[in-house]
């Protein structure tokens, strides 16, 4: 039996009407998915009937399978043969440890094929009304993961240099930590003024919104208990979302 092949497909930031053509077409080919916690169940209908379908999603402090047991997870069905398709939410390679998987799968001779999904970062503030970049606003955007706790000493994180720039800042998983975000930000010399948006299951029906500034933001948070999923976005394009938002005033749209 020869071996198979694994597809690392990005499924979209939630709305599953922006998964791509070839994403799709891997879940119709597949007889194993390993799905993340995000991945519209929309999506698995398109199995065919024989698929496997595996449950691999991850929060914070429950994690139903460790990164380490997904690996070998692909790399045994793949050993058997079988197409396999790790679905996973906005862009395997963006935050979604797609290339640690694609790193495996090579050490292992399996073949192996990246299929980019539309990553939330950017997905979620257009929901919202709020473009990564505009002229004369922001040349400029980074995205950044929020699991990292922002003070710890050995910080992969250049906050100071985020600081000290005008682009716009886009950061995922960050709820839990944006007390310490916003903190170190401000400290280092980001105006306690500037707009930050926090947007809830971005693109799906429930999508909800909050805005603030980088002073008042975690408090209003905290208020509103305002939690996962969400994705936060700070600078001057906040702003722009006062005339530009669309998704949650005409309401959700059919699915």
């Amino acid at each position: 039996m020869g071996k198979g092949k694994v597809y690392l497909t990005g499924a979209g930031p939630g709305d599953p009407k922006l998964i791509t053509v070839r994403g799709l077409e891997t879940i119709q080919c597949a007889d194993v998915i390993v799905y993340d916690r995000l991945v519209s169940k929309t999506l698995l209908e398109y199995a065919p009937a024989h698929a496997e379908l595996i449950y691999a999603g991850k929060l914070p402090d429950n994690h139903t399978l460790r990164q380490g047991e997904i690996n070998q997870l692909l790399v045994h069905h793949a050993l058997q043969g079988k197409t396999v398709t790790r679905l996973k939410g906005g862009d395997p390679f963006v935050f979604g440890r797609g290339g640690e998987e694609a790193a495996v799968l090579a050490a292992n001779g399996i073949e192996y094929e990246i299929v980019p999904g539309v990553t939330s970062a950017v997905a979620v503030p257009a929901y919202a009304g709020i473009p990564v970049t505009y002229r004369n606003v922001a040349a400029a955007f980074s995205v950044i993961t929020g699991c990292e706790t922002p003070d710890k000493r050995s910080s992969a994180i250049n906050w100071q240099r985020y600081a000290a720039s005008d682009e716009t800042l886009v950061i995922l998983m960050g709820i839990r930590n944006l007390p310490a975000i916003t903190d170190n930000l401000i400290r280092h010399g980001r105006p306690a003024d500037t707009p930050v948006a926090l947007i809830r299951w971005g693109t799906y029906p429930q999508q909800a919104t909050l805005t603030g500034t980088l002073q008042d933001i975690a408090d209003k948070a905290a208020q509103a208990d305002f939690q996962n999923p969400a994705v936060i976005v700070v600078g001057e394009v906040v702003k722009l979302r006062e005339s530009l938002s669309w998704y949650e005033n005409i309401g959700a749209l059919p699915v």
